[in-house]
C-alpha cells in the first residue's frame, strides 16, 4: 500500500486556493479602492499591536525552524526592525497621502497640477527564509500604508513561523485583506503568475529573474530585494581592531545568512595579517572558543545550506586558498553552527569569489592602492550593500562616487538598512526598486498626475486648423526662430 502523500493533489488543492484568495482580494479592492488615512493606521496599529504580543511565540518558532536561532537576535533583528518600520509608517501616512502640488508649465500658466497617489490593488510579497518576520511584515506595512490588500508567500523551510505568522494576521485581518500561503504551495511560480498589481520578491539574482520574467506575462511591474558580493574596504588609516570587530559581527549575525552581509573585505596588503588576528579575537570575544551548543549562536538554514557551505570551503583548500576557523569546528558532529571561517590566498578560480557566500565565511583580499580596491568592486556585479571604513571623508567620498551600491554603511555594517526613513533597495544584479519610508509608500501606489484646466483657459486656441496668429506667437516664444540657412542633407 503507497502511504506517500500525493503531492500533485495537495498542490492542485493549495493553487486553487490561492487561485480564490487573489480573486477575492481583488474583489474586495474593488468594493473599497481607496482606504483613508485612519484606516490604514488601524491596520499598521493591529500589526504593531500583534508584533509585541506574540515576540515570544516568533522567536521560538524561527528557532525551531533554524535548530537554533537566539531570542535575542530574532528579535533586534525580525521584530525590532518591524516594529520600528511600523511606528515610521503609523506617523507618516496622513502626510505621505497628500495630494503633491507641481507647478504648470508656463504655457497653461493660471491652470494646476498635482500627483495622487492611488492604491495599486493586490500586491504578491514572496518572502526568503533568513528573516521571515522582517522580510515579511517589511513590504506588508508599506502595502497597507499605501492602501492595497496584500498575498503573503512564505518560505517553504521555516514552517513553524509560517504557522505563527499566519495566526497572527489572521486574528486582525480577513483573507481578503492580508492572506498567507507557506509550504503548502509546492510550486511557487504559481504565486508569482498571478496578475497582482505589484510583486515585491526577497532573495536571490537567480531566482529574481524568474520571478521577473513570469512577472512579464501579467505586465506586473516588479520589486526586486536580491543581494550579492558585498564588500567590505577598510582603509590604511582606519583602526584595524575596529573594523575586524565590526566585520566579524556582520559574518557571525544569523551565522553570516544576510544579504546586506560583508561578503569579504579589502584590507591594505601590510595589515592582511594583523586584520585576520583581529577578526579571531573579535569572533572568541563574542562567542567564546566554541559555538557547538552555544544558545548565542544561529545555526545554518539546513543540511543542504550547510553542506554548499562545506563545499565552498573544500574548493578553496583545493585551489590553494588557507581556510581558518575561529572556533574549532567538525562538521560531521556540530548541529550545523558553523563558526566564522577566514580565507586567505584567494584567487579568481575559486566559488568563494564567485557566488554570494550567504554564511560564516570571510574571504580577506589584499590591496595595494585605493584604485586597486575600487578596479576590484567593479569588476564584478554591482552590490546590494557596500562598507567602507574610513575617517577621512575625501577618501570615503571618493570611493562613493566610484562605486555603485545598493546601499552603504560607513564605519560598520548593515545599519542603513534599519533606517526606516531612508529607501532601501539594490541596483543592477542586487535588485530594482526600493521599499521603507515614504519610497516604500510610493513603490507600491500608482503616482498619478491630474491636470485641472481653468474655467476659461482657452486651450481651443491650439485646435486645428493650424496656422492662426496665437500659434505662431507661442510657436516664436517657445522654439525662438529656425535656421533658414540649413539644407535637408
Amino acid at each position: 500500500m503507497n502511504n506517500q502523500p500525493n503531492t500533485s493533489r495537495h498542490n492542485i488543492d493549495a493553487a486553487t486556493r490561492v487561485a480564490q484568495l487573489f480573486a477575492a482580494q481583488r474583489a474586495a479592492f474593488q468594493a473599497a479602492p481607496y482606504p483613508c488615512a485612519r484606516e490604514r493606521q488601524q491596520k499598521l496599529k493591529a500589526i504593531k499591536t500583534q508584533i509585541t504580543r506574540y515576540q515570544d511565540v516568533l522567536t521560538a518558532a524561527m528557532s525551531a525552524d533554524f535548530g537554533n536561532r537566539p531570542a535575542a537576535e530574532s528579535k533586534m533583528s525580525d521584530l525590532l526592525g518591524s516594529m520600528m518600520e511600523v511606528n515610521h509608517a503609523i506617523r507618516h501616512v496622513t502626510r505621505w497621502m497628500k495630494p503633491s502640488r507641481r507647478a504648470t508649465e508656463l504655457l497653461f500658466f493660471s491652470n494646476s497640477v498635482q500627483v495622487t497617489y492611488q492604491p495599486k490593488g493586490v500586491v504578491g510579497i514572496i518572502v526568503p527564509w533568513n528573516f521571515p518576520i522582517y522580510l515579511a511584515l517589511g513590504p506588508l506595512v508599506a502595502a497597507l500604508a499605501a492602501g492595497n490588500r496584500a498575498m503573503i508567500k512564505m518560505p517553504e523551510i521555516t514552517p513553524a513561523t509560517n504557522a505563527v505568522l499566519a495566526r497572527l494576521l489572521g486574528e486582525i485581518f480577513s483573507e481578503d485583506e492580508v492572506a498567507l500561503v507557506g509550504e503548502e504551495l509546492l510550486d511557487p511560480g504559481l504565486f508569482t503568475a498571478l496578475p497582482f498589481n505589484h510583486l515585491v520578491f526577497t532573495g536571490s539574482p537567480a531566482v529574481g529573474k524568474i520571478v521577473m520574467r513570469t512577472a512579464a506575462e501579467n505586465l506586473t511591474p516588479v520589486t526586486l530585494e536580491l543581494g550579492g558580493k558585498s564588500p567590505a574596504v577598510v582603509t590604511r588609516h582606519y583602526p584595524l581592531a575596529d573594523a575586524a570587530q565590526r566585520i566579524a559581527h556582520g559574518k557571525a549575525s544569523n551565522c553570516g545568512q544576510i544579504c546586506v552581509s560583508p561578503d569579504y573585505a579589502l584590507v591594505p596588503r601590510e595589515n592582511a595579517d594583523e586584520f585576520v588576528a583581529h577578526v579571531q579575537n573579535s569572533f572568541s570575544a563574542m562567542f567564546g572558543n566554541s559555538v557547538n551548543g552555544n544558545a548565542d549562536y544561529t545555526c545554518v538554514i539546513n543540511d543542504k545550506h550547510f553542506a554548499r557551505l562545506i563545499a565552498l570551503l573544500d574548493d578553496a583548500r583545493a585551489k590553494g586558498a588557507t581556510v581558518i576557523p575561529c572556533a574549532p569546528f567538525d562538521p560531521a558532529q556540530q548541529n550545523r553552527q558553523m563558526p566564522l571561517h577566514i580565507v586567505t590566498g584567494c584567487n579568481a578560480d575559486m566559488r568563494i569569489l564567485q557566488e554570494e557566500l550567504f554564511g560564516p565565511i570571510l574571504p580577506v583580499l589584499p590591496y595595494d592602492t585605493m584604485e586597486d580596491a575600487i578596479a576590484y568592486i567593479n569588476q564584478g556585479e554591482r552590490p546590494l550593500a557596500l562598507y567602507c571604513f574610513s575617517h577621512d571623508d575625501t577618501e570615503r567620498q571618493h570611493l562613493l562616487r566610484h562605486t555603485h551600491s545598493g546601499g552603504v554603511t560607513l564605519n560598520d555594517w548593515g545599519w542603513h538598512v534599519a533606517n526606516h526613513d531612508a529607501p532601501f533597495g539594490g541596483i543592477g544584479n542586487s535588485g530594482m526598486g526600493s521599499y521603507h519610508g515614504v519610497e516604500g509608500f510610493r513603490e507600491l501606489s500608482h503616482a498619478k498626475t491630474v491636470f485641472k484646466r481653468q474655467r476659461f483657459f482657452p486651450t481651443q486656441w491650439f485646435y486645428p486648423p493650424y496656422g492662426s496668429w496665437v500659434q505662431r506667437w507661442t510657436m516664436r516664444f517657445f522654439l525662438g526662430k529656425g535656421d533658414a540657412g540649413l539644407k535637408e542633407k
